[in-house]
């Protein structure tokens, strides 16, 4: 992960330029993760290779404590019955996945699908002939798989929404894509003093924009097309799976990918805006 310090990089973006500063400062920084510098382990090291490959986008999974995870699944995969000790929420990155209950008709999810999996519940998990990857979010950790005798019901219910069924926005209907061609879709929120809530973000084919964010939490993973923070004199792509994030006040300049639209899955905890160049 690369944390760059506002005082030097006080363009908010990131670059080349930026990369070989000091990462243990204590000033509020932006944060990145590209998917191609991921190194990665396993979701459940007691099957190894037999299960998905996983990476820490953000937080650490194996402390009680809130995290992001990238996970990548061998083609045709097909988890055994189980269940995790805490509940999560997911976004299909690539491929496409099946997770529900084991006697359940396969129903698969493609790219942009969201789902979300109860603590306790048992359930299988699978991939098909494709790559396949996932985004996976937890507010506490650590995040386990045990078997089915340890089920138990917490009384949520998993949801599965396929990206036909979700409900886009434009400008005309949410403030906080005024003036711009983005739209954005709802997909969970915490009634907390936090106000944290996840959406959808997309972005249409050659967008030039930037996201100003105010002093928060804020979280962003790039789920298709790709996105460009740039600095004056350089740029970095991140292309799907990669994360970019921050907790203080911040204005990401972004461009979409030329031809094709954008899609950011947001996790924040105060208000942000888009606007357009």
């Amino acid at each position: 992960m690369l944390k760059l310090p506002l005082l030097l990089c006080s363009s908010l973006i990131l670059s080349h330029l930026c990369w070989g500063l000091n990462a243990k400062t204590t000033v509020a920084n932006i944060d990145v993760v590209a998917v191609e510098d991921i190194s990665w382990g396993y979701l459940n090291p007691a099957r190894a290779a037999k299960g998905p490959s996983a990476a820490d986008l953000w937080g650490d999974r194996t402390q009680n404590t809130p995290s992001g995870i990238l996970l990548k699944f061998p083609a045709g995969f097909s988890s055994p019955p189980h269940i995790h000790n805490i509940s999560y929420r997911g976004v299909v990155i690539k491929g496409q996945l099946h997770n529900d209950d084991p006697s359940a008709a396969t129903m698969w999810l493609p790219a942009g699908a969201y789902w979300t999996q109860p603590a306790g519940e048992a359930h299988i998990t699978a991939a098909n002939q494709q790559i396949n990857m996932a985004y996976i979010e937890i507010n506490s950790g650590p995040y386990l798989v045990q078997p089915t005798t340890l089920a138990f019901d917490n009384g949520e219910r998993p949801i599965n929404v396929d990206p036909s069924n979700l409900v886009w926005l434009d400008a005309t209907e949410s403030s906080r894509l005024s003036g711009t061609p983005a739209k954005m879709a709802y997909l969970w929120e915490e009634n907390t003093a936090s106000e944290a809530h996840g959406r959808l973000l997309k972005l249409p084919a050659n967008f030039s924009g930037n996201i100003k964010t105010q002093a928060a939490s804020f979280k962003a993973v790039v789920i298709a097309g790709s996105v460009q923070l740039t600095a004056p004199t350089a740029t970095k792509a991140l292309l799907p799976g990669s994360y970019f994030g921050t907790d203080s006040a911040q204005t990401f300049a972004i461009n979409g990918h030329p031809t094709e639209q954008t899609l950011l899955y947001i996790n924040a905890e105060q208000p942000y805006q888009v606007a357009i160049n």
